[in-house]
């Protein structure tokens, strides 16, 4: 037996909503890169959403600066049957927002929702025999084999989050939103104060029980709330965004695209920063249950006509310092990265030769609904990029530009084009949450599964090879296995990486206390 323990036009004045002109020091305007569409943490892999999640609830674990798990509702737990029995500790005092106590019951049916929708969780509740609240206080998990990654993934802070909810919430379809938003994290959401589209309220929670101590990093450590609200202002336009901030009738503009970042960076009240270090990763999305790109070589041959910098400078201009590539399928400069099967992305592009790979791959114009959210210009640019790129070797492109909620309403269509159906979207990813095979949901063979991610991806080899490399013994193992992955998604491509850059956030200098991963609202201060 073995036991171990674990505790552990810019500068104007414009004409806003009222809130926004506020001049609180107890109130956060933040402008996020859209609206919030959706607000239920589990069933969608939207990054807003995830920033709203870590305000309103909490979970098991945070993970450090050093992506490590740490303890946050836990206060600690104990291993023994040689890694396959688990008992996690909740912390005294934890609370709803609805002034109910926190009880391990509520985190085991939480869990078992977020499993059915996030690929790590799926991976986790693969190998438990048993998920349990033997009492109030404790969770416990008895598992068919050790697998060391159960803090890693019960603290992931990639989409889908684990987002502890109440129990009567948690046991509701994960296919569909929860009707109501209770968490037990540093805010409450004020639902009665939300426009769609336009705002979203959150009153700091004064029954939240922060940790005492741990390192204030990313997701982990004590949440220390010093904001009593916190408005997010929806402003589509980010001159009209960059003009507020500048104006004083904004805090924190969450991404600041490329073109107005000289401005921002002159004016002397304002400080700009990449606070997600692993950069912004990008992609275009096929859908592989649909012709034409149900064809491998259809896939392989608008590979091979992709330009990684030709979108990378849509984006952020000329400038080689500004992006990465070539960009294969995990983040660069990280452990599992490699150079594995790139060359072919370095070399000039032939429209010409791509048009005569899809002749002979039997495309026979097929229309090609090819989707970007106009309310993301980064996303935009890249779109506009991706439907002269497929014009140009011979297929007929329906492009559909809509605000990001109306992509992803579409996207979850899995009928043709014709039933209002889609070909391929253009999205981005975190680094962090394609650090490895763990995390990447994007790389996913599971697509004919429910809860897969949208683009029906299905490849047993990925999937086998994934299984491996959790079982790998060394890093060294884990990074040949990361390898063939990668050499296997450039034959089965399912997706198309368009490269790498980094994001800026602005905010005001009176605000301090900003840490790097996300956007996140606690432990930040204004003066």
């Amino acid at each position: 037996m073995q036991r171990r323990r674990f505790m552990g036009a810019i500068g104007a004045t414009i004409a806003l909503p009222s809130i926004t002109r506020a001049q609180s020091a107890s109130t956060l305007r933040f402008v996020p890169q859209s609206d919030l569409a959706i607000t239920d943490p589990h069933i969608t892999t939207a990054y807003l959403t995830r920033h709203h999640g870590y305000m309103v609830y909490d979970t098991l674990y945070g993970i450090d600066g050093q992506f490590r798990p740490s303890p946050q509702m836990v206060e600690g737990h104990d291993v023994d049957n040689d890694g396959r029995l688990w008992r996690l500790r909740l912390r005294d005092g934890l609370r709803w927002h609805d002034g109910t106590p926190v009880l391990a019951r509520d985190c085991v049916a939480s869990i078992n929702r977020w499993s059915k929708r996030d690929s790590f969780g799926g991976a986790l509740m693969a190998i438990t025999d048993e998920l349990s609240a033997p009492d109030d206080r404790t969770i416990q998990f008895r598992l068919k084999r050790a697998f060391p990654f159960l803090p890693d993934a019960l603290g992931k802070v990639g989409s889908p989050m684990c987002a502890m909810m109440p129990e009567h919430l948690a046991l509701m379809d994960p296919f569909k939103p929860v009707p109501e938003i209770i968490g037990s994290g540093p805010f409450r959401f004020v639902a009665d104060e939300r426009v769609q589209g336009a705002r979203n309220v959150y009153q700091r929670f004064d029954g939240y029980k922060a940790r005492e101590s741990g390192p204030q990093e990313w997701t982990a450590g004590p949440k220390m709330v010093h904001f009593d609200r916190v408005v997010w202002t929806t402003i589509p336009d980010q001159a009209t965004a960059a003009a507020a901030l500048q104006a004083n009738e904004q805090d924190w503009l969450d991404h600041a695209i490329h073109d107005v970042l000289p401005l921002l960076r002159k004016s002397a009240n304002l400080s700009v920063s990449v606070i997600e270090t692993t950069g912004d990763l990008q992609m275009l999305r096929p859908n592989h249950a649909q012709a034409p790109f149900n064809n491998p070589a259809v896939r392989r041959a608008v590979l091979s006509a992709i330009d990684q910098r030709t979108f990378m400078q849509s984006v952020v201009g000329d400038n080689p310092a500004d992006y990465e590539i070539p960009l294969g399928i995990f983040t660069p400069n990280t452990p599992m990265a490699s150079v594995t099967g790139l060359d072919p992305l370095r070399t000039p592009r032939d429209p010409a030769m791509v048009r005569r790979a899809l002749q002979d791959a039997g495309y026979g114009g097929e229309r090609v609904v090819l989707m970007a959210p106009g309310d993301l210009s980064h996303l935009k640019q890249q779109g506009d990029v991706a439907a002269d790129l497929l014009k140009k070797i011979g297929m007929n492109v329906d492009y559909v530009v809509t605000d990001f909620a109306a992509m992803l309403a579409r996207r979850n269509n899995t009928g043709p084009v014709e039933a209002g159906g889609w070909s391929c979207f253009v999205t981005a990813w975190g680094g962090m949450d394609q650090l490895n095979p763990v995390s990447h949901t994007a790389l996913r063979g599971n697509g004919n599964q429910p809860g897969a991610w949208a683009g029906s991806f299905v490849s047993p080899g990925m999937e086998d090879l994934r299984n491996r490399w959790f079982e790998a013994v060394d890093l060294a193992a884990q990074q040949q296995i990361c390898a063939q992955m990668q050499a296997l998604a450039l034959d089965e491509v399912p997706y198309m990486p368009l490269g790498k850059f980094m994001f800026s956030t602005a905010i005001r200098k009176d605000i301090t206390g900003l840490r790097e991963g996300f956007p996140i609202f606690w432990n930040i201060r204004r003066g």
